[in-house]
């Protein structure tokens, strides 16, 4: 191959280029020459800056300082300082875009609307960067504020953006919304719309519509239910599987779930337990064995009885158990009608399961028999129209099952929600709380008595579709545009006579 010569041609950088090759012995000689475009240019290392929480007063004094540099020496939009109540306030969080040498390149503020609790309504402002600083910090700013809101639960994140910066908020995924008070002039209220509710919906439960279409589960009246009535009986049978990660990490906690979920299907339709079969699979003796201590605590606490099961050794951990329970009458999760209240029934004492901080909420693991069989039995005492246990869709997706399963839309109003203190509100209306239970009924009816467990009204359904978070202010945000599942109305109420069953 020595002296052996050739041509190509490559697109670099937006330019072509013509290459010509020399192969030598044990070398290749390369050069290039554009023949179109222009030569892609050089990257410069530019000026870098990390982004922080405001650490002390210092900090704080610096952001207010170059605040004052913009918008009071600089722009006029202020007479002799922007400081306001919001900076007083000591939820409001400052954060910072740093120079690698320490300098504040810029700022941002943001934090709760509502006064003395936090709702998950958090405003942001005052964003600001150092004039003829490099480009880039506001944009990572906004960012990083939109980043924080969404970890401490915020559901709801709004700003008051100059006209002129419109444009670069649309281009960061905010959009401008109508005001319900003043606004200062030259001003837009812009929001930027968190999909954690509807994305946790999309993930769990969306795909059922498609994979359960031609089996229909519960039959009509009962589609897609916690539970299902076996036909020609008063058995109700309901069965949950564990998530193999559970399984695998936590095999205690993992049996213990798979008591608590079942009964809490069973209790949403108004059945009574009667008893529990397990299929475990394990991959040594060991992890069978605290599934099942697990497993046999949780029915000892309940007075469920396991009748029996499977278990398979030398296999990836998994774990499924059937439910089996009476009620003369099961109370559909589609019974709700436009105009029926919506009530929560949930537990709020207890913490964050070790391990699954902000996703199960364990208010069981400390209650008495007496207390959990109070709380089993409350839907019914209660009968009410419609009911559904808040699962894995959270408190937001699950009424988006009722709501779906009884072809209407639901309201739910953020400040009526009953929330543990430890719980910001994206985590608890997102996550799995231990005793959860949603009804529905006409408003005279009363609520269901459920022990510990405290029921309070939060919503209401009306007709359309989908799930909308009602505020202090009476705006209403979208949390889930229409059905979570796909499968749509359940077909009936449920409780007039047996379901009729695919063949």
């Amino acid at each position: 191959m020595r002296g052996l010569r050739g041509l190509f041609s490559a697109v670099d950088g937006g330019s072509l280029i013509m290459y010509r090759v020399t192969f030598r012995d044990s070398s290749v000689e390369c050069d290039g020459r554009v023949i179109a475009g222009a030569p892609a240019p050089r990257r410069r290392p530019g000026p870098t800056w990390t982004l922080e929480r405001a650490r002390d007063r210092a900090d704080v004094t610096a952001y207010h300082l170059l605040r004052r540099a913009v918008f009071v020496d600089r722009q006029r939009l202020f007479e002799r300082d922007d400081i306001d109540d919001v900076d007083l306030d000591p939820r409001t969080v400052v954060l910072l875009a740093r120079a690698d040498d320490g300098e504040v390149l810029g700022g941002v503020r943001l934090g709760p609307v509502t006064p003395d609790v936090d709702l998950g309504w958090w405003h942001g402002g005052r964003l600001v960067a150092r004039p003829g600083g490099p480009v880039g910090v506001g944009a990572d700013l906004v960012k990083a504020a939109c980043r924080h809101a969404a970890a401490v639960g915020v559901l709801r994140f709004e700003a008051d953006v100059q006209i002129q910066n419109q444009r670069f908020f649309q281009r960061l995924g905010w959009q401008v919304v109508p005001a319900a008070g003043p606004l200062r002039p030259g001003h837009a209220r812009m929001r930027h719309r968190d999909d954690r509710i509807a994305a946790l919906a999309r993930a769990t439960k969306a795909p059922l519509g498609a994979l359960l279409a031609a089996i229909r589960p519960g039959g009509a009246g009962f589609l897609g239910d916690d539970g299902a009535p076996v036909p020609g009986s008063d058995l109700v049978a309901a069965c949950d599987a564990i998530l193999p990660t559970m399984v695998e990490r936590d095999p205690q906690w993992a049996g213990w779930c798979s008591v608590l979920v079942n009964l809490n299907d069973l209790a949403a339709m108004g059945a009574a337990p009667v008893g529990l079969l397990d299929a475990l699979g394990a991959p040594d003796a060991a992890t069978a064995a605290a599934v099942l201590s697990g497993l046999r605590a949780a029915s000892d606490r309940y007075g469920v009885p396991v009748l029996g099961g499977h278990t398979t050794l030398g296999v990836p951990g998994s774990l499924a158990v059937t439910a089996l329970g009476r009620a003369e009458r099961p109370v559909p999760g589609g019974g709700g009608q436009p105009g029926h209240r919506v009530c929560l029934t949930v537990d709020t004492a207890g913490s964050w399961r070790p391990g699954y901080v902000g996703r199960q909420w364990d208010s069981t693991s400390g209650r008495s028999r007496p207390q959990l069989q109070a709380m089993l039995g409350s839907v019914a005492a209660a009968a009410p129209a419609a009911a559904k246990d808040v699962s894995m869709a959270g408190l937001v997706g699950t009424l988006g099952m009722l709501a779906e399963a009884s072809g209407v839309a639901a309201v739910l109003d953020v400040a009526n929600v009953p929330r543990p203190a430890a719980a910001s509100v994206g985590d608890w209306f997102t996550c799995f709380p231990g005793f959860g239970m949603l009804t529905t009924d006409e408003p005279r009816r009363p609520m269901p008595d459920a022990g510990p467990a405290k029921s309070t009204e939060v919503g209401h359904l009306t007709a359309g579709s989908g799930v909308q978070l009602r505020w202090p202010d009476g705006e209403c945000t979208v949390a889930i545009e229409s059905g979570v599942t796909g499968l749509g109305p359940s077909g009936g109420t449920g409780q007039m006579g047996s379901p009729s069953w695919p063949s």
